[in-house]
């Protein structure tokens, strides 16, 4: 079966309940959504009518558990600093509980750079965050990490690195992934053909399980395959083409998985976007 849950990530200027809206005037049936400035550690309190706002327009637009949030971009729990680290892991277990105040299932997280420590020093201190951070939070709100282009010293760009935190942790089931599509293809998986899509998840099923993959960032890029540059391109624009969509898109496996748009000039070309990934779920060229 096609895919039910195609959506975009939504400005939240005039409030969640209107990035909720707005994505649906423009095909989404999922959002994704900042719950506060990504660029700052500030974050407003969460009011009762914030709450109220939001679960009303949920409701109304049919998108109870669809929609998604995606933390800080300050985010860093590998960070070598332990006073930065600290902020960090606070940030985040701020994030998971202001999302189990307003009622969003899933909090997308890029987790963290290792900042010359080596990735295996900056995966160990990642999971242990980690752990802290699924032990300290409510357990209705489930942390996904976002697979990385890689660019850097930032983590989590190979499947490998998804899985030793995962095992890391316990294997929590609160512990999942977020698959961003230019990100991995970026980091060298290739999905531009039937062939190499199918060889690429089976690879993820093997080291991570596709089970994992809670919700899905549909991005093209403006980079060739493994140039580890995290530039996102309008569906079928980009290096990745056209294909690759169309197999996401009609992937049993992801039927009722949120697959989000975030491609530039969000205004103009979301709605252009979420348009493409329908008409190629319906099997139209």
């Amino acid at each position: 079966m096609p895919a039910k849950l195609i959506g975009a990530h939504m400005p939240m200027a005039g409030g969640l309940h209107k990035a909720v809206r707005n994505g649906k005037a423009i095909g989404c049936t999922a959002v994704q959504v900042f719950t506060s400035s990504p660029q700052t550690w500030h974050a407003k309190p969460i009011t009762d009518e914030m709450v109220s706002d939001l679960t009303e327009a949920l409701e109304e637009t049919g998108m109870v558990g669809k929609i998604v949030s995606h933390d800080s971009y300050l985010i860093n729990l590998a960070a070598p600093d332990d006073e930065k680290r600290e902020k960090a892991i606070d940030g985040l277990k701020s994030e998971l509980t202001r999302c189990s105040k307003l009622g969003i299932p899933y909090v997308v997280s890029h987790m963290g750079a290792h900042m010359k420590q080596g990735e295996e020093a900056g995966l160990a201190r990642v999971a242990e965050a980690a752990k802290w951070i699924l032990d300290d939070t409510p357990d209705d709100v489930t942390l996904l990490m976002e697979t990385t282009a890689g660019p850097g010293t930032v983590l989590n760009y190979r499947f490998e690195h998804l899985a030793t935190i995962i095992d890391a942790v316990g294997g929590d089931e609160r512990c999942c992934v977020c698959l961003d599509t230019c990100h991995i293809f970026a980091a060298g998986y290739d999905i531009r053909t039937k062939e190499t899509y199918e060889a690429t998840f089976a690879e993820f099923d093997r080291l991570v399980g596709c089970d994992r993959i809670k919700a899905i960032h549909c991005n093209d890029s403006k980079h060739e395959l493994g140039t580890r540059k995290d530039r996102h391109e309008h569906l079928g624009d980009g290096f990745i083409g056209k294909q690759a969509f169309k197999c996401l898109v009609n992937d049993k496996r992801f039927e009722n998985t949120p697959l989000l748009v975030e491609t530039p000039e969000t205004d103009e070309m979301h709605e252009v976007n979420v348009k493409r990934l329908w008409k190629w779920a319906k099997g139209k060229r």
